[in-house]
């Protein structure tokens, strides 16, 4: 399913490298842009970065650090589409890869154990005024409690930013949950993700209460939704632009 049918748009390139992780809702908040997946899963390949108007890399239940189909290839894609200006949203194990690809580093099954459920994603001050997070941050509220819910699901986790990165967002449990690296967007949570799809994920886990994460969907799903259209749309826009100047007058 695609967000537009206009064959003048922009064309959004969407690595899936799990079957079981699907663009879910992100294909209905996409304005503007038609999608391609490139099912990596299967060895699909995504073609020549320059040809790219826009990149997002979707999650999975491999490692960043593994050699699994598709996910070197991925790795070195995002730093030819950093490197290219091209721009890139990585989302869970698409953002560990995106930090991986330009210097930063992951630890597999981290110490503080599987985030799961709901999370609260607390903004710090540099995401104010960011292009694709920027609008969840309120700035009526003090810094310390400019929060979002979003789902989320993940042992592995980034342990250091690249070097040239902007950290924009932490949670309790983990300290990088968004940051910015060029023209790249690394998110560690799902913004993308439906009840139903986290459901489903929750069950594949022996360390995860399946109870607690719907119990917590059902609660927080109307911010949920709301927050991922906001993310979803302000990339598409991002991409939109950057084509636009791309376009020969």
């Amino acid at each position: 399913m695609t967000a537009a049918t206009d064959l003048t748009n922009p064309v959004l390139t969407v690595v899936q490298l799990d079957a079981g992780v699907p663009l879910d809702r992100f294909a209905n908040w996409l304005d503007g842009l038609r999608v391609r997946t490139v099912r990596a899963y299967l060895g699909e390949s995504v073609g020549p970065v320059g040809e790219l108007d826009g990149l997002l890399v979707l999650g999975g239940q491999m490692s960043a650090l593994d050699d699994a189909p598709g996910v070197a290839a991925t790795r070195a894609l995002l730093a030819d589409a950093v490197e290219a200006g091209v721009p890139t949203l990585g989302i869970c194990l698409g953002a560990q890869l995106l930090a991986v690809a330009t210097g930063g580093r992951v630890h597999v099954a981290a110490p503080p154990g599987r985030e799961s459920g709901v999370v609260d994603v607390r903004w710090r001050p540099e995401a104010v005024g960011d292009p694709v997070v920027g609008a969840l941050v309120d700035t009526r509220e003090p810094e310390d409690h400019r929060s979002t819910p979003l789902p989320s699901m993940h042992a592995d986790a980034i342990v250091d930013l690249p070097r040239a990165a902007v950290w924009l967002a932490h949670s309790r449990q983990y300290p990088y949950q968004a940051f910015r690296v060029g023209s790249a967007w690394g998110v560690q949570f799902h913004p993308e993700a439906s009840p139903a799809t986290l459901h489903a994920w929750a069950e594949l886990h022996d360390d995860v209460d399946t109870a607690a994460v719907d119990a917590a969907t059902a609660e927080h799903d109307a911010a949920v939704a709301v927050a991922g259209s906001t993310i979803a749309r302000a990339f598409a826009g991002v991409v939109g632009a950057r084509a636009a100047q791309r376009t020969p007058a």
